[in-house]
């Protein structure tokens, strides 16, 4: 870091105000993201979901799947059909095994009188 002289300090100044206002600009940002939830139509959700359309509207109408109707069309954000894709997920042997230890540690003995 080299030496300022006081001639060069008003400069120096002026470049960390500046940089200062560029880091409060970029953590406001980070603070509130525009963040646009991606939308898709049926035959967008049938393609994303590997379905059919005839058995996405099957499982819409059954309430498998999360939907929104605006109207007489049905939408359906990414973010909800990946959580639901998640949440299909089958447990492992090991993992199984290790909630039934879980269970059988935190369950009350039953005491007979």
């Amino acid at each position: 870091m080299e030496t300022l002289t006081f001639e060069q300090l008003p400069q120096a100044i002026c470049q960390l105000h500046e940089k200062i206002s560029k880091l409060e600009q970029l953590l406001q940002e980070r603070q509130n993201p525009q963040h646009v939830e991606e939308m898709f139509t049926v035959e967008q959700a049938a393609a994303f979901l590997n379905l059919t359309i005839t058995t996405l509207h099957r499982k819409v109408s059954s309430r498998q799947i999360p939907s929104n109707k605006s109207g007489n069309r049905l939408y359906f954000y990414k973010s909800e059909l990946e959580a639901w894709i998640k949440g299909g997920r089958k447990k492992t042997l090991a993992e199984l095994q290790l909630e039934a230890q879980e269970y059988t540690r935190k369950k009350p003995k039953h005491k007979h009188f």
